[in-house]
């Protein structure tokens, strides 16, 4: 009677609170289309239409009325610059156009693409040379999918702040910029600011909106383009981003819990409330805890299923169409969700207080991207690039190189390890017992041999070149270019 927990919604939309959170009521709720927001061992919040909060009155929940969507917040007298204060779009726009004019020897400033009422998601990069591809790793911040949760795109503008003005100043804070493409995208949902809701303009979740396979959750970019029908067109854009970029490491940021959250989000056919682990689940709680570990109140944090601050997604509640999972599953981008603050907006003088306590947990995340093993594969004739699926033995999630340079970086935790590259016209080669430790990635460099017949290329040759090439094609023909709007 529902429909689909990402949508749409058209306003007004009901945020309930159902109590106590029986868990066998939520899967009901969830099989039947029902939005969950976020449950804690109080209460779980639901987003519902009038008429679907009338179905649960009629049904006998015990849901209470919270607030109702949209509900636009009062942007009158917000100072254009400065850290500390909530922004609106057009502070927002105004301040990382101003960061992109004062720093223009390390920054970047583009448009991803505009939200469904045309506004931008902007996008920042950091890096030394921010006009050129290096064989650096790629990293990413994105905050604020649900409009009225604004607090990561404040630490984002706080992190953005930090790195500039400490470029030059702070060793640490300057390899890392010099090493490694750090794109920030502060809000995901400038709609869903701007009208206070959880929505986007159309009334959808957009961390509900991501592409789902549930026919076969190993569908990844060798198998062919994504589902690109009916998506929003801010999920759209970040899709299309990430694909021509390559990802290796990344997060998003909520509000509602104080915790990291880390895949799967759901697995299907393992229930709600049961860990659902990835491939690579130990990596994912060593990424977790580097984040909760550095923010004393989100460590401290151990109301179940939260364990020091961090839990698994499925573990805690079944989000499907999720985007850390598709970026993990189809991309080979390990992604992590931070929720920051147990409300959606906290006072605007406690925002110092949040940023104090995200810092070092930003900033130990984001070094992450140079652990494990990186490389470059090429062709050992012409040595050029090859794009090679990479797989390290025991473990099935592949990750794949940046398609302009050939360079590439799989996440690993400290051990030995045999890596497999696959690549469609080459022989399949194997590198064993490498070596990764606590410290600097370890480097491993390949040259593939194009083997005589497609039989002799390995997994990997069932896949269709041709259409393998038109989803590397699409990624580079939409390549990032300056903005100067």
């Amino acid at each position: 009677m529902v429909g689909d927990p990402a949508g749409p919604r058209p306003g007004p939309v009901y945020e309930l609170s159902l109590r106590p959170p029986d868990r066998a009521v939520l899967e009901r709720l969830n099989g039947l289309g029902f939005n969950i927001g976020h449950v804690t061992p109080e209460a779980a919040s639901i987003f519902a239409t009038a008429s679907e909060y009338e179905y649960l009155i009629s049904q006998g929940y015990a849901v209470t009325l919270e607030s109702v969507q949209p509900s636009p917040p009062d942007f009158s007298g917000v100072a254009a610059r400065g850290l500390g204060v909530y922004h609106s779009y057009a502070t927002l726009t105004s301040e990382l156009q101003a960061y992109a004019a004062a720093y223009p020897g390390i920054t970047r400033r583009i448009s991803l693409g505009q939200s469904v009422q045309g506004r931008h998601l902007w996008a920042l990069l950091i890096t030394d040379n921010p006009l050129v591809d290096e064989e650096e790793p790629e990293f990413k911040y994105v905050s604020t999918m649900h409009g009225d949760e604004p607090v990561g795109t404040e630490m984002c503008l706080y992190f953005i702040n930090h790195l500039l003005t400490n470029y030059g100043v702070d060793a640490d804070i300057t390899d890392l910029v010099n090493e490694t493409a750090i794109w920030i995208v502060p809000l995901m949902n400038p709609d869903g600011l701007e009208l206070g809701s959880r929505f986007n303009a159309n009334g959808y979740d957009l961390n509900r909106s991501f592409p789902d396979y549930p026919a076969d959750y190993s569908f990844n970019i060798w198998n062919g383009a994504p589902n690109l029908d009916g998506l929003q067109p801010e999920v759209l854009h970040l899709m299309t981003w990430s694909l021509a970029h390559s990802f290796v490491l990344s997060a998003n940021f909520h509000t509602g819990a104080v915790v990291a959250n880390y895949p799967y989000d759901a697995d299907p056919p393992i229930p709600s409330y049961t860990p659902a682990p990835t491939p690579d689940h130990a990596l994912f709680r060593d990424l977790a805890a580097a984040y909760a570990s550095n923010n004393a109140p989100m460590f401290a944090n151990n109301l179940p299923p939260f364990v020091n601050g961090t839990v698994n997604g499925n573990d805690w509640y079944i989000v499907q169409g999720g985007m850390q999972d598709w970026m993990y599953r189809y991309l080979g981008n390990a992604e992590i969700t931070v929720e920051l603050s147990t409300p959606k907006k906290p006072a605007q003088s406690l925002l110092p207080t949040y940023w104090n306590n995200n810092r070092a947990s930003m900033l130990a995340y984001l070094e992450w991207v140079h652990r494990g093993v990186r490389g470059v594969a090429t062709d050992l004739d012409t040595g050029d690039p090859v794009y090679p699926a990479i797989t390290v033995s025991g473990n099935s999630q592949p990750v794949f190189p940046d398609a302009d340079m050939g360079d590439y970086y799989r996440l690993l935790r400290p051990g030995t390890y045999d890596l497999h590259f696959d690549a469609v016209g080459y022989d399949p080669l194997t590198v064993q017992g490498v070596v990764v430790t606590t410290g600097a990635a370890t480097q491993v460099d390949v040259q593939m041999t194009r083997a005589t017949n497609l039989q002799g290329a390995g997994p990997a040759a069932c896949v269709v070149l041709a259409a393998l090439l038109a989803i590397w094609g699409a990624a580079i023909s939409r390549r990032d270019k300056p903005s100067t709007r």
